[in-house]
């Protein structure tokens, strides 16, 4: 695979292997691509569509001259910090 979509796919796996499909369930990364989709992420859902994008512009003969535009999605928020109240 070009060194373009290389990154996305990393990440891909690291969500995958992340995910309670993999470490709950017991699932194969790709079982739960193929078909437990619906249990994944958010997160891995737009990085497996940022890297189907990302092969689908390898083969588009208009991006063979411009180059691959690769861009990660954007993370998911971070859920709010609560600090402990200062014991003086």
């Amino acid at each position: 695979m070009s060194s373009s979509c290389s990154h996305l796919l990393s990440a891909l796996k690291d969500c995958l292997l992340h995910s309670d499909c993999v470490l709950k369930q017991g699932n194969l990364p790709s079982e739960c691509l193929r078909e437990h989709t619906d249990e994944l992420p958010e997160s891995c859902k737009a990085l497996r569509q940022a890297t189907f994008e990302c092969k689908r512009g390898m083969l588009d003969m208009r991006k063979r001259f411009r180059g691959n535009n690769v861009d990660l999605p954007p993370p998911p928020p971070k859920a709010p910090e609560q600090t402990a109240p200062a014991s003086a």
